[in-house]
Parts: structure tokens; C-alpha cells; sequence
């Protein structure tokens, strides 16, 4: 489908429409969609899409044209003339006037594109006025005024709009004064409405919609009939899923709207009171399910939704619950209403309200009050006790729990909560009660797993001083019968992992439970399992683990035969390096030789492999097994000393460079090799000196054919390790320069930084580490303008590790000419960065307010005022110094890097398209005053939030 070089045709858009909906080929799809969205970006779409809607031929060109209508409104509403906008609004109103019967889903797109356009028409005074007027005494119209009166408030924080602080205020303030005349609308449209369902769901999602902005008046709201009408849906047997679902999600709008209780006080008591009669409602529904085949409940959504407003409700009263427990607002009885939830067979209602005990235990944990946590420890135990059961696998469950089915995250996500409660019921106590149940009693399997599952949750946090429960707990499991069910070894198996801390206490039972946890590794549905264990139990168990070395390098030798997940593989043999540095310096080399030696030979097999056998040549397996090894055997070595582990990686590293050649255009494994050459570079650190050479050759000549970006990290590396030796200097900044041109050619590219972000990472730590580590070695070289140039066009990448390194490179850079470490290159490197500054700082911080303004997340905003931090202490009289008048230049004459208010105001918009003010000269000279007087950190950044807003 070509495109011609003006407007395309009616007929052709058409047609394209069709090819996207109905062209049976996928590429024709794949045509008509690349074609439309090219469309779409152009200036002829305004026209197009509002013919296609004045003619609606059919469903679908209407659907793409009110789609399109809405998108540029949002992202390309500065291409119209201001002159056009009111004939634009009366065009969409008769569009969706005409359309409203056709598709529900065109009206909502008709009304998000109206909505847009008020939110940005600055000249369209009281649109909801103009609104309701228009359209409210029509009842055909009111389904899409409704509609419009929706998405309205919901657009006012949408992100797609960049109309700023000062419009969003005067917005909600417009919205504040006209929500009684939406309300009034509300409460005739249900007199209207009667019991018409579909209209009680608009009535009810619109109602929720202005909660959620906030402009409702609350106690006008606690009189209204809406709110007793809610509780009354709410309440009747019969009420559909539908208009339950819209009645619950205003309830929790309502709720989330008056968390400031206080000044809500009116209508915080009405909708207290009202959740409070949803207990009988809500066993009702319980009573009233009806079970299908595969275990669940038709009846399940009412059941969720009372839960849900009873969580809701808990969440806007926590402060209340925790400050005043069973008064007033209080009351106790809505923690009840959450154990009641907690009851139900189905997991998926009381993990409805895990962020409310979440955040309960949070706020108790920092009110460390006896009294207070003695008054919720029961409420807290009836949870655990719910939870402990939730967790129970069915009693015909074959094979080992599954871990990564929804089942199998809830119990995560229980695990989780647990560890965050425990501390209110007392972890030794809790531990101690569990085991009871299990010591005293004869429960069936699934209970049994259960209770273990919980008590491998809290073991890490049971005192280990003297508990004589933990060691019986410990003896008990590791004499469970090879008969006992295979999901209950499983458990068992994790708890012993968990319980690593007192094996190391008590010694003696390291033998037994290493036996134990040896015929897991040996079954299959157990090994991964036992293999994690294996690992806890080294990490924690390093010293007594040393006499048991021979053992784990014969499982290391042997690790392909078990049954392992490649993270329990790699687990196993982290565990097994961790003991290695414990053994003496002089069976190190040999032991780590022996280690590395089965997966040594692996690459050599690879490596011989005719291309074309046919069979695997991929070495990621052993590669990240070697990486693993070089990266937790961390001996203790003096100074003067060789490393034990220098010779063996010498041994290894003919191997990794074949590897590295051969596969040298394959992203997955190169990063894989350097991941591998970045841990035993780190393993030995100055003793890789010899790799130094021939490592940086062969990456600069791989690089210059492939450029995948690992290069550049693992030159940061090398950096680390030997920019401070005067000898390596040198060589390290070839390297640098070397690896720098092919990465400026890609970055060149069209869209190179968009396209390449992990380039940019990796490119920017490099230099970062040059700084830190040399500083002016770089500051003299000839690539340091062109680094610096890269950074500045790279503060406006949209992606957070890039941009993190980016704003990291720019705060070290200034920070090494500006912090006095007393160094005796401190003044060289001063003036350097004066030099740099003088020539670049002016558009660095021209580009860093822009890209604030205009590029990046609010998240960035601490890391680019860092960054003017450093900037404003160049050349700083004293920290104390103040700027009383905006028209003065920031206190460092050589490099004048933050522009004045009047400059700055010419840089940004003062108005939008829609004739809405974007930033008033108070607020532009109020920014400036605020950033030159800081004297914190801080202090940028909080003036840098608040300017920002004007333009988001």
C-alpha cells in the first residue's frame, strides 16, 4: 500500500481499514497498520477522521477515526490553529450526537477526545455547564453525557496530557464548582432511569469518577440520595454482577476520597455506617453460591466485591484503627469484617486484603507500643491460622507443590505477609504452637505440608539462643520417612534450607542433614529443592562446611546428572566456591582447578564441534557456571601474597577467548563470556595483570566488527581494577578512545540513542569509572568534549538505567573540580573542569531544565539535581551564599551556567495551544531563586519538582 506525497483519499483510507480488520494474510494486517499509524502521525488526520465520521460507512472506519480524533488531541493538538478549536468541539459534539447508538466503544473514544479538548481549551469556560445544559433534558443524549462527564475528571491526571500544574488547578477548581450541578444531573437521571441497569452502571461509574478527582463536597455527598442508593444496590439479593461490580468500585472511590477523615467527617461517618450493614449482605452472597466443576464459584464476584470495600474501608480508617483502637471510628469491628473474608474457601477473597495487613503491621512496627500490639496480637493469630489453612494443597495432589501457578504466588505472597505479621504474635511462640499441632496430633498430609510451609516462612526469625523447639523441629524432619508424601519431603526440605542457622549452631546434626538433603538431590521431583538447601546450608554453614568439600566438588563433578533447574544448579556450585575460600590458600588453586575443570572441558568440547553436526554449540550452561565459581570463591589473601586463584584462571583464559572469537556475533553469548572475564577479573583483582594486554586487544577488534555494548562494562571493570596504576593509565585510555568511535557511529544513527539505551549505560559507567579512577587522564585526552557532548543529547533518553549513568558521569565529572580530597592533582583537575565548563556547562544546563520540562519522568529528578548541585559549587564563595535578586548571575562568574529568569523564560512555553497560561514570570523567577540560593541538595530538587509540574 503506497502512500502518496499529499492527503491519501477517502476511498484509500477505507480500504486500508478494511485490510486491517479483514485481510485474511497477516502481512496485509501488518501493512495496513504500519500504513494507518503513519496516517495517523500526519497533519491530514484531523481532516480525514473527521470525514470518516461525518459519512460512518461502517463500525470499523468510525472506530479508527475517533480512535485517531482522541490521539491527536492528546500528543498533536499544537498543529491546529487556535481559530479551529471551537469549530473542532462542535464538530466531535455533533459526531458523537449522531454516532451514540452505533458502538459503545466509539462514544467512549468520542468522549475521551472531548474531554481532551476541554482539559486544553482554555477559551471553553464552564464546559460541564455547557454540557448539561445542552444535552441533559435529551434522555437519548444522556447515556454519552454521562459518558463525556466520565472520562472527564479521569483525564485531568491523565499522562497523556502535558497541559501543567497552573491549568490542571484552575481546572479542578472549575470542576469543584460545577460537581453540585453534576450531582443534581446524577440524582435525575436515576429518577429517569428507574431500575434500568445499564444507566445505574453510567450513574455509578460517573459518581465514581469525581469521587476519585477529589471535588465532591463531602457533606453535600452524605445527604445525597446517591449514597443511600448505593448501600441499598448493595444490600438487595438480586442485584446483577455488573451493577454490583460499579457499585462497589464507587463505595471504594468514596472511601479512597475521604482519607483525610477529618475534614470529611460527614460523609466519612455515612459510609462507616453503610459498609458496616454489608456483613449480612455479604454472607448472603457466601450462602448463596453455587459450584461448578472445576471448584470454583459462579457466585464468587459479589463475594470479591464486598471484600473489597470492606479492605477499602480498613485502608481509610488504618490511622484511626491503630491511634484509637475500638473507638469510634475505630471500631474494631471492621478488622472483624476482614477475618470474616479471611473465612471464605476461596484464597482469592483474603488476598484481597493482604496490602491492608501489609500496611497495619508497618504502622504498628513503628508504634512500638506494647499495649497497642497486645489488642491486635488476636486478630493477627486468626489471620495466621486463616492463612495457614488457605495454604493447604488439595488432599488428591500428586507431586510437589507448583510454584509458579497462581496458587503457588498466593502462597508466596502469604510467605511474604507472614514475615511481615510475625513480629505481633512472636515468632518463637508461633513456631513452638505449629509444631504442636503437628507433635500432638495425627493430621492429614496436606495440613501437615501446610504448617510446615508457615514455619519455613518464620524460621529465619525464631531466636536461635536457646530454643530446644527449633533443634527437636530440626531432628523430627530429618527422620521423616521416605514414605511420607512427596509434597511434604518437598516442604521439608525448604524448612531444613531456612533452618541453616541452627545446623550451624549445632554441628552435630550437620551430618544427618546433609544425608537427609542428599536423597532429595538424588530424586528428581526433590532436587532442585534440595540443592537450594544445600546452598543455604554453605552460606551460612562455610566453616563446618570446609570437612565436606570433597563431597560437594564429587556433586559439583557430577551436576548433570541430577534433575536441576539451571538456578539450582548454579545455586549448588555458589555454595560450593563460598566453602572453597574457606579452605586454606594452599588447597585453593587446586580445589577451584578441579572445580572449573568439568566445565572447562565443556567449552573445549563445544568448541571442537564441527558447526554443522547438527548438534548444540550454545556454551551459555557452562559459562554461567564458570562465572558463578570466579565470582563467590573470595579468599582472604594478604598483601604480597598471589592469589591462589590467579593461576587457574590464566589456565582458563585460552579457552574463554576461543569462545569469545567464536562466537563473537552472538549477543547472548558474548555477554555471557564478559560476564564470565568481569567475575575473574573481579576474583583476582591485580593479579589478571597479565590478561590486561591480550583481554583489552581482543575486545577493542571484536568490538569494532560488533558492538555489543558488555564491551563497554567490562572496560569499566578494567578501569576499576587498574585506572590508579600509573602503567595501565595509558593503555586503558587507547582502550577508551578505541571503543568510543564505533559506539559514536552507532550512537549517530537515526533514533541511535533510543535504539541503543544499554549502549549509552554502559558507555556512560565506563567514563564514570574513568573519572573516579583517573580523572585527569581523562579530562586531557580528546575524546572528553566529544563524551561530554554524548552525555548532554543523553540526558533526554526516556530509560532509567541509561539515564542513571548518564546523570552519574555528569555528577562525578563536575564533583572531581569542585570536591577538595586534598589530592595533589585537586588544582589540575580544577581547572580542567573550569575548561570544560566554560566551553559546555551553558548547554548542559540548558538541556537539563529542558529535558526536566519536557523528556523525563518526575523518578530522574533527584539524579539532574545532583548534578546542578556540583554545577552551582564551581567557583561557590561559601555555602551560605544567597542570591536576593534574580537578575544577578549565579555566584561563579567563569562559567555562568544557570541562565536567568528571562533567559530561562524564553527557553519554555508561557502559554499553551490552548490559550492556557503554562508559567507565569513569578513562577519562572521564584524557580531561579530557589535553585541559585539552595543550600542543599535537597532544595534543588524539591524547586526542580515543583517547576517541572508546569509542564506535565
Amino acid at each position: 500500500m503506497e502512500r502518496g506525497p499529499g492527503r491519501p483519499s477517502l476511498q484509500l483510507v477505507q480500504q486500508a481499514v478494511q485490510a486491517l480488520y479483514h485481510d485474511p494474510d497477516p502481512s496485509g494486517k501488518e501493512r495496513a497498520s504500519c500504513w494507518l499509524g503513519e496516517l495517523q502521525r500526519s497533519v491530514h488526520a484531523w481532516e480525514i477522521s473527521d470525514q470518516l465520521l461525518q459519512i460512518h460507512q461502517d463500525v470499523e472506519s468510525c472506530y479508527f477515526a475517533a480512535q485517531t480524533m482522541k490521539m491527536k488531541i492528546q500528543t498533536s493538538f499544537y498543529e491546529l490553529p487556535t481559530d479551529s478549536h471551537a469549530s473542532l468541539r462542535d464538530s466531535l459534539l455533533s459526531h458523537i450526537q449522531n454516532l451514540k447508538d452505533l458502538s459503545p466503544v466509539i462514544v467512549t473514544q468520542l468522549a475521551l477526545a472531548i474531554a481532551d479538548l476541554a482539559l486544553q481549551m482554555a477559551s471553553w469556560k464552564g464546559c460541564v455547564q455547557t454540557l448539561v445544559e445542552k444535552y441533559s433534558n435529551d434522555v437519548t443524549s444522556l447515556p454519552f453525557l454521562l459518558e463525556i462527564l466520565t472520562v472527564l475528571p479521569e483525564e485531568v491526571h491523565s499522562r497523556s496530557l502535558r497541559i501543567g500544574a497552573n491549568r490542571r488547578t484552575e481546572i479542578i477548581e472549575d470542576l469543584a464548582y460545577y460537581s453540585s450541578t453534576v450531582v443534581s444531573l446524577l440524582v435525575t437521571c436515576v429518577e429517569k432511569a428507574g431500575n434500568e441497569e445499564k444507566m445505574l452502571i453510567k450513574i455509578f461509574r460517573c459518581l465514581g469518577s469525581w469521587f476519585n478527582l477529589g471535588v465532591l463536597d463531602s457533606t453535600f455527598m452524605a445527604n445525597s440520595k446517591l449514597l443511600s442508593l448505593l448501600f441499598e444496590v448493595l444490600q438487595q439479593d438480586k442485584t446483577s454482577s455488573n451493577l454490583h461490580e460499579a457499585a462497589s468500585d464507587c463505595v471504594c472511590s468514596a472511601l479512597y476520597a475521604i482519607e483525610n477523615v477529618e475534614t470529611n467527617l460527614p460523609l466519612a461517618l455515612q459510609l462507616f455506617q453503610g459498609v458496616l450493614t454489608l456483613e449480612s449482605a455479604y454472607h448472603m452472597a457466601v450462602a448463596r453460591r453455587t459450584w461448578t466443576s472445576e471448584g470454583h464459584t459462579r457466585g464468587l464476584v459479589p463475594v470479591l466485591n464486598y471484600c473489597r470495600v470492606f479492605t477499602e474501608l480498613c485502608e481509610t480508617f488504618l490511622d484511626k484503627i491503630v491511634c484509637t483502637p475500638g473507638q469510634g471510628l475505630g471500631d474494631l469491628r471492621t478488622l472483624e469484617l476482614l477475618l470474616i473474608c479471611a473465612g471464605h474457601p476461596q484464597y482469592e477473597v483474603v488476598e484481597i486484603s493482604f496490602n491492608f495487613w501489609y500496611r497495619l503491621g508497618e504502622h504498628l512496627y513503628k508504634t512500638d507500643d506494647a499495649v497497642i500490639h497486645s489488642i491486635f496480637k488476636a486478630y493477627i493469630q486468626r489471620l495466621l491460622h486463616a492463612l495457614a489453612r488457605h495454604c493447604q494443597l488439595d488432599s488428591d495432589h500428586e507431586g510437589v507443590p507448583e510454584e509458579t501457578d497462581d496458587f503457588g504466588e498466593f502462597r508466596m505472597r502469604v510467605s511474604d505477609l507472614v514475615k511481615d505479621l510475625i513480629f505481633l504474635v512472636g515468632s518463637v511462640e508461633c513456631f513452638a504452637q505449629l509444631y504442636a499441632t503437628l507433635k500432638d496430633g495425627n493430621p492429614p498430609w496436606e495440613v501437615t505440608e501446610a504448617v510446615l510451609f508457615i514455619m519455613a516462612s518464620i524460621a529465619k526469625s525464631v531466636d536461635q539462643e536457646n530454643n530446644p523447639t527449633l533443634v527437636e523441629v530440626l531432628e523430627g524432619v530429618v527422620r521423616l520417612p521416605e514414605s511420607v508424601h512427596t509434597a511434604v519431603r518437598y516442604t521439608s526440605i525448604e524448612l531444613v534450607g531456612e533452618m541453616s542457622e541452627v545446623v550451624d549452631r549445632n554441628p552435630q546434626f550437620l551430618d544427618p542433614v546433609l544425608g537427609y538433603l542428599m536423597k532429595g538431590l538424588c530424586d528428581r521431583r526433590l532436587a532442585s529443592a534440595a540443592a537450594k538447601a544445600i546452598h543455604n546450608i554453605c552460606s551460612v554453614c562455610r566453616d563446618h562446611m570446609a570437612q565436606h568439600f570433597s563431597g560437594l566438588l564429587e556433586i559439583a563433578r557430577a551436576l548433570d546428572s541430577f534433575a536441576l533447574s539451571p538456578e539450582a544448579a548454579v545455586g549448588l556450585l555458589k555454595g560450593t566456591a563460598l566453602v572453597l575460600a574457606r579452605l586454606p590458600l594452599d588447597k585453593i588453586s587446586e580445589c577451584l582447578s578441579e572445580l572449573c575443570a568439568v566445565q572447562v572441558l565443556a567449552l573445549k568440547k563445544l568448541l571442537s564441534q564441527e558447526p554443522s553436526n547438527g548438534l548444540s554449540s550454545d556454551p551459555t550452561v557452562p559459562l554461567d557456571r564458570l562465572a558463578v565459581i570466579f565470582r563467590h570463591t573470595n579468599p582472604i589473601v594478604e598483601n604480597g601474597q598471589v592469589h591462589p586463584c590467579q593461576k587457574v584462571i590464566q589456565e582458563i583464559w585460552p579457552v574463554l577467548s576461543e569462545t569469545l572469537n567464536k562466537h563473537s556475533a552472538d549477543n547472548r553469548i558474548v555477554e555471557r563470556c564478559c560476564r564470565c572475564l568481569r567475575f575473574a577479573v573481579r576474583c583476582v583483582g591485580k593479579g589478571s595483570a597479565a590478561l590486561l594486554q591480550p583481554l583489552v586487544t581482543q575486545m577493542v577488534n571484536v568490538y569494532r566488527e560488533h558492538q555489543h555494548s558488555c564491551f563497554l562494562y567490562l572496560g569499566s571493570i578494567l578501569v576499576d581494577e587498574y585506572g590508579m596504576e600509573e602503567g595501565c593509565r595509558q593503555g586503558l585510555l587507547d582502550m577508551l578512545q578505541a571503543l568510543c568511535i564505533p559506539t559514536f557511529q552507532l550512537l549517530e544513527q537515526p533514533n541511535g540513542l533510543q535504539n541503543h539505551p544499554d549502549t549509552v549505560d554502559d558507555l556512560f559507567r565506563l567514563a564514570a569509572r574513568f573519572i573516579q579512577r583517573s580523572p585527569v587522564t581523562l579530562l586531557r585526552s580528546q575524546v572528553m568534549i566529544p563524551i561530554l557532548q554524548w552525555a548532554i543529547a543523553a540526558t533526554t533518553l526516556d530509560h532509567r538505567d541509561a539515564n542513571c549513568s548518564v546523570m552519574k558521569f555528569l555528577r562525578d565529572l563536575i564533583h572531581t573540580g569542585v570536591a577538595n580530597d586534598h589530592e595533589e592533582d585537586f588544582e589540575v583537575r580544577k581547572e580542567l573542569i573550569n575548561q570544560v565548563m566554560t566551553q559546555l556547562g551553558q548547554q548542559l544546563v540548558n538541556q537539563l531544565l529542558q529535558t526536566c520540562c519536557f523528556c523525563l519522568p518526575p523518578y530522574t529528578l533527584p539524579d539532574v539535581a545532583e548534578v546542578l548541585w556540583e554545577i552551582m559549587q564551581i567557583d561557590r564563595p561559601g555555602p551560605g551564599a544567597k542570591l536576593g535578586c534574580t537578575s544577578e548571575l549565579l555566584p561563579f562568574p567563569r562559567t555562568d551556567v544557570l541562565p536567568l529568569a528571562g533567559e530561562l523564560a524564553e527557553g519554555v512555553a508561557k502559554e499553551t495551544t490552548g490559550g492556557a497560561i503554562q508559567v507565569t514570570h513569578k513562577q519562572l523567577t521564584d524557580f531561579h531563586k530557589q535553585v541559585t540560593s539552595a543550600e542543599e541538595c535537597k532544595q534543588v530538587c524539591w524547586a526542580l519538582r515543583d517547576f517541572t509540574r508546569l509542564f506535565r
